[in-house]
């Protein structure tokens, strides 16, 4: 129950800014890195990274953290751990050279479920093994399901 527990945590967490964004359009949009570009002319995270997504996964994952039996806080950390791990993989593909939005398989799901799954293993009473099946998990539901979301106008690219 837990992996299935892990899994839905981070589907909520990275759901979240998408829905936010859709139910709140460009309000309380304001981007983490403040349009900040470094000396390689790229911005340090991108457009899409706002203060509003990253609210809105500790928002979402609080309550379910709480009826996992977790508890708040931790259910909060989740959801903060993985726009954490959303946020150092946005700096990576910028330091790439991939544009904001731009696609990068693993990259683009792996530090998302890795984060929050590994510091958080022993809450969610998981093994390194769970860990690492329920971060597959998250990474080929993210590749199946988000070409219906774009097909749905949910999210703004089909990856």
């Amino acid at each position: 129950m837990s992996l299935i527990w892990s899994l839905s945590l981070l589907v909520l967490a990275n759901g979240a800014p998408v829905i936010a964004r859709r139910l709140l359009g460009e309000r309380c949009a304001a981007p983490i890195d403040a349009g900040l570009r470094l000396a390689d002319g790229q911005p340090l995270l991108g457009h899409s990274k706002t203060w509003r997504g990253l609210i809105a996964a500790v928002l979402v994952c609080a309550p379910v953290g709480a009826l996992q039996g977790m508890g708040w806080l931790d259910g909060a950390l989740f959801g903060l751990l993985s726009m954490l791990g959303d946020l150092f993989a946005s700096f990576t593909k910028r330091r790439l050279g991939i544009p904001p939005s731009g696609r990068a398989r693993l990259l683009d799901q792996l530090p998302e479920a890795l984060l929050p799954l590994a510091v958080l293993r022993e809450p969610l009473g998981l093994d390194w093994l769970d860990v690492l099946l329920v971060a597959t998990g998250f990474t080929l539901f993210e590749w199946l399901v988000s070409p219906w979301l774009y097909r749905l106008r949910i999210r703004r690219r089909p990856y």
